[in-house]
């Protein structure tokens, strides 16, 4: 019996509004994308997935949705969309959409109503709407933050001209929390999987999945809940939600289509708890993303998600970053090579040569492991953060609402280069717009066209690298580590003739007995695996 297809996919991540833009605008969009369809194909992916292309204010980088069964004009069309979903199929790429269930854009026509009904009303029942504490209520109802910094909540003005109730919203406030024990939301949301699903979708990435359910009696924090015990993320109640998606999604695709869950948890057990059977299918492991450039801790990450994982019989699903995330090729660079999206910083500094290198080592690693592999755009080139961006430049809500403290998360969002030359380097046509994101000095020599015939470039890796995966390495048996190489060196096999070896450490290691299939940079003269450097090696038989 064949596996399902989101067991081991290499999923491709598209940022529609900077993948490549078709009309000249400065932002790219739906036709864009559908035009280098093939550059995926190539690449070896097996799906695409697209953040948000709804209608929205732009309030955060589209996910402040203003309307689930449409395309923000900026991007394209239904017609677009369907055309896109279509094509790529066509091509052999399922396609993935997100689906944004925690808030609404403030400019959604439910807000509206319920601005407009006032205190008490049905409308705004749909919201945690509540009266202020002292004594004119003109303090938040509690002292929850939002995660893009500053208070959680925001005070209207009621329909009579006076200051009224306040709103929750737990990122910006363009983004309006919805409260999931109302029976509208959850209908409205089961008709959205519908709508797409009879489009042709075979993916749902379910945003911020831990964070729709909240404590009715919106209790304080606290200083250190338990699991479970949070007042607003990873509640027990949201297990029901996705049960009932569950159902949906397998009625409506005949089992074919997928829930993958955004699960930012550091608990194993509570992450898995999402992917029981009758529940999500996939997962982000984000725990392994987070982890330093260390062999110790890289090691304990996989373990433990390959055992949390078996209990429940769902795949791991790997990453190394995403549209929310610092590239691996400047965070692999620094002193600190971990990931903490509360601790991004300016003027970090980071050793861009050593970055490319473990970046490329760990997409072999990753490539290896049992499981997805989700692959955001731009990785594929080696692509650093930019960090040059001027205030004035950013977009990204955070940078605003932490005053700039937090640089936010447009240096991963800088438009694709395609070519090494032009005035947007392929991004969009020539002489239009300016991409509305600046690209920086030099960001031609990542270029597709540049990478694709240079067999040394990164891009040329990660073909070679998906080529091996696809007809070797994703149908092979699970992981078995191989010990006594060193503290500092990850090795693994799979199957019984595969194995893959990536040294963490300062000094070059000598590979088993075998012969070497790929590896992220050239040996040594003797044919030793250098440091920061990534193989795979064919076994001899046993």
């Amino acid at each position: 019996m064949t596996a399902p297809w989101w067991r081991d996919a290499v999923v491709y991540q598209i940022y529609p509004r900077s993948f490549a833009d078709s009309d000249g605008d400065g932002v790219g969009d739906l036709a864009g994308i559908r035009a280098r369809l093939t550059h995926v194909r190539d690449l070896g992916a097996d799906a695409i997935w697209l953040t948000p292309w709804y209608p929205s204010d732009g309030a955060d980088g589209g996910y402040d949705v203003a309307d689930y069964r449409s395309i923000d004009p900026v991007l394209g069309t239904l017609a677009d969309a369907e055309a896109l979903i279509h094509e790529a199929r066509e091509l052999g790429l399922r396609t993935i959409i997100d689906i944004v269930p925690n808030h609404v854009a403030a400019s959604h026509p439910w807000f509206a109503e319920a601005l407009a009904a006032g205190p008490g009303s049905s409308a705004r029942d749909r919201f945690f709407f509540r009266p202020g504490r002292g004594a004119h209520g003109e303090e938040p109802p509690n002292d929850w933050q939002s995660s893009f910094g500053g208070p959680a909540w925001r005070r209207v003005t009621e329909p009579d001209g006076r200051p009224g109730e306040w709103y929750l919203h737990l990122f910006a406030p363009e983004q309006v929390d919805l409260d999931w024990s109302n029976a509208d939301v959850r209908r409205e949301f089961e008709d959205v999987l519908r709508f797409w699903l009879r489009r042709g979708v075979a993916g749902i990435r379910v945003d911020s999945a831990t964070m729709i359910v909240k404590d009715p009696a919106l209790p304080p924090v606290g200083a250190n809940p338990g699991p479970g015990e949070h007042p607003y993320v990873d509640r027990d109640d949201v297990h029901e939600i996705y049960r009932a998606w569950r159902r949906v999604v397998d009625e409506e695709s005949g089992g074919e289509a997928a829930l993958v869950g955004e699960v930012w948890l550091g608990d194993a057990d509570r992450l898995v708890a999402y992917l029981r059977p009758d529940e999500m299918q996939t997962a982000f492991n984000f725990d392994f993303m987070a982890q330093p450039w260390d062999a110790t801790a890289m090691r304990a990450s996989i373990t433990r998600t390959l055992e949390s994982h078996r209990q429940v019989g769902a795949p791991p699903t790997w990453v190394l970053s995403n549209h929310d995330v610092t590239r691996p090729v400047t965070r692999f660079g620094r002193a600190d090579s971990a990931f903490d999206p509360g601790a991004r910083r300016h003027g970090v500094p980071t050793d861009l040569a050593r970055g490319e290198r473990r970046a490329r080592a760990a997409a072999l690693l990753v490539a290896a492991l049992p499981g997805s592999l989700y692959l955001y755009q731009g990785d594929e080139l080696g692509l650093p953060e930019v960090e040059s961006l001027t205030p004035p430049q950013r977009r990204d809500p955070i940078f605003a609402q932490t005053d700039g403290q937090d640089p936010g998360r447009d240096g991963c969002r800088i438009p694709l280069p395609w070519t090494a030359e032009g005035s947007s380097l392929g991004f969009g046509p020539e002489g239009g717009a300016d991409p509305w994101l600046p690209q920086p000095t030099g960001w031609g020599t990542y270029a597709v066209a540049a990478e694709a015939v240079d067999p040394g470039s990164t891009l040329s890796l990660y073909r070679s690298c998906l080529a091996v995966r696809r007809t070797v390495v994703r149908h092979l048996d699970d992981l078995t580590w191989i010990d006594g190489l060193g503290a500092d060196v990850l090795a693994f096999r799979r199957g019984t003739d595969f194995a893959c070896l990536v040294n963490l450490g300062a000094d070059p290691v000598p590979l088993p007995a075998g012969e070497p299939h790929l590896s992220s940079g050239p040996l040594t003269g003797d044919g030793e695996l250098p440091p920061d450097t990534a193989a795979w090696v064919r076994l001899p038989s046993p």
